[in-house]
């Protein structure tokens, strides 16, 4: 099992896989796919600010569709309570998207420089 960060799921979605590294195709390939609900409400912020063209309902179900992407589903108390030990950002999105992770024991498919410096099932 493998978790996507937000950018990963929306490249996935366009199709964009020049920005994947080669262990991170070979992974997405072989491994179950998962998010945090976290990513979706991410993806739909993105799109309310003009980042992207695409609804979150939209990007999140054909992914689930096409290659069988799965939401997490530890209670939201439990990720919340993980995501206030990491001071280490002071993004929510971030937070819950790794803590989520962590909680499942999962590696974490992600660009993003802190989280890869701090999460250390976080690789790209």
């Amino acid at each position: 099992m493998i978790h996507l960060d937000t950018h990963a799921v929306v490249w996935l979605y366009m199709k964009d896989e020049v920005r994947f590294t080669e262990k991170g195709k070979s992974l997405i390939d072989r491994e179950d796919l998962i998010i945090s609900p976290m990513v979706k409400l991410e993806i739909e912020y993105l799109y309310e600010v003009d980042k992207i063209s695409e609804r979150s309902s939209i990007i999140i179900e054909y992914l689930m569709e096409k290659i069988d992407l799965n939401l997490s589903d530890i209670p939201l108390d439990r990720v919340i309570e993980k995501a206030q030990t990491m001071k280490w950002t002071g993004d929510p999105f971030d937070r819950i998207i790794t803590a989520q992770a962590l909680l499942q024991d999962a590696a974490l498919l992600t660009k993003d420089r802190t989280i890869l410096k701090h999460y250390s099932k976080a690789f790209w």
